[in-house]
């Protein structure tokens, strides 16, 4: 398909980079093929993580097809945007046209970026998953390719402000090997071991990241690293609740 869009929209991205002197460190990137249908599945901690997790195909030249809810693509500023780089609307109302419309960018040699999680972790965990990616991974015969994003939450993430202008920022991508589900196989069993696969490498980039918060910006960190976010139990509990977003 023709890609006007995307490539000035990549480029406009590389160079907010630039600018913030985002510390950006990518591992993996090598697993993302450089032709053929593959899904990324990648955990969801910031609004701006579809950018970073398309980045790390970026090494690998692949533009990334992302699901996203209708909503984005109803907006007069990103609803043109989203279109001309052949994102993927998702109504949960009618997921079927969705899945079909992925499944055809698949089968065509698209790479398609799912969050699995389908909405944003509070807990900076990586949350139940759905069971989309792996349905299309099968159904379209394609790896399924495991990323974890680290440090996004920073810039902009649920019920925090903004803060699209914190420079020096680090952010991590890692990108796994990636699984080959085949159809037969235990689609729970599939999805736990992508579970456990994106944890692992969450937990890595926790692990790894450079910076410590201060005492005043624990709340960046999960709560299992000493930091003030939510448990998982307590971020599942307010994921029944709305959340004023700023």
């Amino acid at each position: 398909m023709a890609d006007r869009v995307y490539p000035p929209v990549v480029a406009a991205a590389k160079t907010m980079f630039r600018l913030l002197d985002l510390r950006i460190t990518m591992d993996g990137t090598h697993n993302v093929p450089r032709e053929g249908g593959a899904v990324l599945a990648s955990n969801h901690i910031s609004y701006l993580d579809f950018i970073f997790a398309g980045f790390g195909a970026q090494p690998s030249k692949r533009l990334v097809r992302f699901m996203a809810k209708h909503e984005v693509f109803e907006n007069r500023i990103s609803g043109p945007l989203m279109r001309g780089m052949h994102h993927i609307p998702v109504d949960r109302n009618a997921g079927s046209a969705s899945y079909k419309e992925a499944l055809r960018a698949l089968r065509s040699g698209e790479v398609v970026g799912i969050f699995p999680e389908a909405t944003i972790s509070s807990s900076f965990t990586v949350k139940e998953l759905k069971s989309g990616a792996n349905r299309l991974a099968t159904a379209a015969n394609v790896p399924l390719i495991p990323v974890a994003l680290w440090g996004t939450q920073r810039l902009w993430t649920k019920g925090r402000p903004k803060t699209l202008t914190k420079r020096h920022l680090p952010v991590t991508i890692l990108v796994g090997e990636p699984l080959h589900p085949q159809r037969g196989d235990d689609q729970e069993a599939v999805n736990a071991e992508l579970h456990r696969r994106m944890s692992a490498l969450l937990d890595r980039a926790q692990r790894e990241y450079p910076e410590t918060p201060a005492e005043d910006e624990r709340w960046w960190q999960p709560a299992h690293l000493g930091g003030t976010a939510p448990t998982p139990g307590e971020a599942a509990a307010l994921d029944t609740r709305p959340i004023r977003e700023t």
